[in-house]
């Protein structure tokens, strides 16, 4: 499979959601200076989540991107073994991962301040991309559209900064990630019933393959 080749569009280091009409205060932060894969292999889209457009790396063909898949696969059993609440899959034809947390395990209701049920999964979460230096991590909050955008825009944008904060005071590196939100305009269940809005209520947490990944899997000394 060869690489697709889509425009990269970055701003001081964060990705940029213009396509989505998204106002600043959704955008959120962009920490640190990681800039997800996209940073050599272009943007691509996070499969199963219409409507998400989140910047990820584009898949890497030929044997290098079976060393970076191989890659991806053992971390996500390590992460599947040590990460309590959270739904763990592989995404981008397994060249990323996606950690979904549910806002309710992370948060109480309204709030951006982490709970104490929540500290446990997140930091198994940190020891575990500490282990895995190339890759890097961006941080996606969302809610359910009860509520206005003024008040869930900015909510999405807080609690994905406070998962950022937690995971730079474990000691992730800060240039590795990047945050933002996403508030109720990326659904991906039905908000007219209860459990549909439980789902949408959520923060993802993409683990991407780095630039030093990818040039380390062309060269065929990725192990």
């Amino acid at each position: 499979m060869t690489k697709k080749t889509i425009a990269v569009a970055l701003l001081s280091g964060s990705f940029l959601f213009t396509s989505c009409g998204l106002s600043n205060a959704i955008k959120g932060g962009g920490i640190g200076t990681a800039a997800g894969a996209a940073l050599g292999a272009g943007i691509g889209n996070v499969a199963g989540n219409t409507g998400l457009g989140a910047a990820i790396g584009a898949v890497v063909g030929g044997a290098a991107g079976a060393l970076i898949g191989n890659k991806m696969d053992q971390q996500k059993k390590e992460l599947e073994k040590a990460v309590e609440g959270a739904k763990i899959e592989s995404v981008n034809d397994g060249q990323a991962i996606r950690v979904t947390f549910d806002s309710g395990i992370l948060f109480a209701s309204s709030s951006a301040n982490l709970s104490q049920k929540s500290i446990t999964s997140l930091k198994a979460f940190a020891e575990n991309a500490k282990a895995n230096g190339l890759t890097n991590i961006q941080i996606i909050g969302h809610t359910d559209n009860t509520g206005s955008d003024r008040i869930n825009d900015p909510l999405s944008v807080n609690r994905a900064k406070s998962v950022y904060n937690y995971l730079v005071g474990q000691g992730v590196d800060a240039k590795r990630m990047s945050f933002v939100g996403k508030g109720s305009h990326d659904p991906i269940a039905d908000n007219s019933t209860a459990e549909g809005r439980k789902e949408n209520r959520r923060v993802e947490v993409y683990i991407l393959p780095s630039q030093e990944m990818i040039e380390a899997a062309q060269n065929g000394t990725l192990k």
